[in-house]
């Protein structure tokens, strides 16, 4: 937090000094939704962010002893045991001095550690602190995530596996198709999550450490306090790097490490998003068709329809999710104007925007988790619409059921239409139940069939493979992704709001 969080203009504490206040705002995504306060909101903490400073300034100093520079374990001990011993009172009052954040830090730490004054940050620019640690939250926010996608799809897979052979209406254009089945429609939504899964691990996989490249990422500072020796540099930076915990450092560099890596970040949780969206906007449209609902208890509401059962978690996914979408775009400006080395348009803006991403991405997987572990199905509900609607999609089976019986194709077929558009009538302009079963048995030309009818609409026949696609796809796929998030996977999420 810098100082203009903690105080006013004229020097005076502001209410977020001490105990919080209520006439001061905070964030919802914290404050009001509380699966990200823990984990994911103390990544993005004052305390996570200047203690990973100091953490960096020791690994440099511990590098550069080990390569020959005049550092004493002394002076690293010192540093050492004030990495956490952070006076945010000094720093701030050290700010209101330099106007420079990492400069602040670097005075109240030096002021802790007397004895190691002159090895603190040597050869290092802002952006060794600031890039570095930006770099490490994100790999150790992506590290909070993961388990929790894993997770919701661990329990869609139970629930796809349970109601493989339930069929159910298949829509397109909104329009009831063919059938498939409750099972088969999870597993659109959990391929899609496994897509995001991979993404975002490999993505996480693939994060490279900025390392120490200096002020517009030639090493020159580093190069001249080693006389010169690349050798060393290059080892120096391999050091670092190790010690961060990541397998890599960029090679080419700015003064910062590359904005499109936010990008790259940022849309993969706006691509979770989307996905969430969709899935959540299918449930809230399910729940209306009272085919499913999510996981019940009591609900407190202002709204007096008290036989209403909202869909409230689907909605609030969907609300964060469109969030998350919107937050892209923000990335993509501010990778577009980093002029040549460095630009400093982009730092404000990404300390909003980064933290605000994965707060929401945490938030909306907790509650999506939330959901997934007790989804229920109405099968009669859904048989009762199959029923209105298999009839009409049934017309080439009944047509080669009457055609094995004797009579002509092309008279069954036309015979068919026929009553098909008199039962839609009755549907849409009485708006009573489909009687086409009905008129088929008093048809002349079907009435061979009378006694096959209830087979011949036996909603089994018309699900195809989708059982047995629901398990190749858990097995072949998604299993072997869940396998190395096993130990995860048996964590529960409560609902709150």
């Amino acid at each position: 937090m810098s100082f203009y969080s903690l105080r006013t203009l004229d020097g005076k504490a502001s209410p977020l000094v001490g105990e919080m206040e209520r006439n001061v705002f905070r964030t919802p995504l914290v404050q009001r939704y509380h699966y990200a306060a823990e984990s994911m909101a103390n990544i993005f903490s004052e305390q996570y962010r200047y203690s990973t400073w100091r953490k960096l300034w020791c690994w440099l100093a511990k590098g550069q002893q080990s390569l020959g520079l005049k550092i004493t374990n002394e002076q690293i001990r010192e540093m050492e045991s004030n990495v956490q011993n952070i006076d945010f009172e000094k720093a701030a009052a050290e700010e209101r001095k330099c106007r420079h954040d990492v400069l602040a830090h670097l005075n109240a730490f030096t002021a802790a550690c007397p004895s190691a004054n002159g090895v603190i940050h040597l050869g290092a620019t802002s952006a060794f602190v600031t890039d570095n640690t930006d770099l490490i939250m994100i790999r150790d926010a992506f590290d909070i995530l993961l388990p929790k996608l894993a997770r919701c799809i661990d329990r869609l897979s139970s629930f796809a596996e349970k109601w493989k052979s339930q069929a159910t209406l298949g829509l397109t254009h909104m329009q009831p198709a063919q059938l498939t089945t409750v099972g088969k429609r999870a597993c659109m939504w959990i391929q899609d999550l496994l897509t995001d899964l991979i993404h975002i691990r490999r993505l996480r996989d693939g994060i490279k450490f900025r390392g120490i490249k200096g002020t517009t990422g030639t090493q020159a500072s580093f190069l001249e306090l080693f006389d010169g020796n690349h050798e060393k540099v290059n080892r120096l930076d391999k050091l670092v790097t190790e010690m961060a915990g990541f397998r890599s450092a960029y090679i080419i560099c700015g003064q910062t490490y590359t904005r499109k890596l936010d990008v790259d970040c940022i849309s993969a949780l706006a691509g979770l998003g989307a996905t969430v969206h969709k899935m959540c906007t299918d449930l809230r449209l399910l729940a209306h068709m009272k085919e499913m609902e999510e996981p019940f208890e009591k609900e407190y509401s202002s709204d007096s329809l008290v036989y209403k059962r909202n869909p409230t978690r689907s909605e609030r996914c969907c609300s964060f999710a469109r969030h998350l979408v919107s937050l892209v775009q923000n990335a993509y400006n501010t990778h577009s104007v980093q002029w040549f080395e460095r630009t400093m348009d982009d730092s404000a803006n990404r300390r909003i925007c980064i933290p605000e991403a994965f707060l929401a991405a945490d938030v909306l997987l907790s509650t999506l988790c939330s959901l997934t572990e007790g989804l229920v199905v109405y099968p009669r509900v859904i048989d009762r619409h199959i029923r209105q609607e298999l009839p009409f999609m049934a017309q080439e089976n009944i047509v080669m059921a009457a055609v094995r019986h004797g009579q002509d194709r092309r008279r069954c077929n036309e015979e068919f239409k026929r009553l098909k558009n008199e039962a839609a009538g009755v549907v849409k302009e009485q708006g009573s139940d489909s009687d086409l079963p009905s008129r088929l048995r008093h048809s002349q030309i079907f009435s061979s069939l009378r006694d096959q009818l209830d087979s011949l609409l036996d909603p089994s026949k018309y699900i195809g493979r989708a059982p047995q696609q629901v398990t190749t796809f858990l097995h072949q796929e998604v299993k072997p992704v869940l396998k190395s998030f096993e130990h995860n996977l048996h964590t529960s999420v409560d609902w709150h709001i």
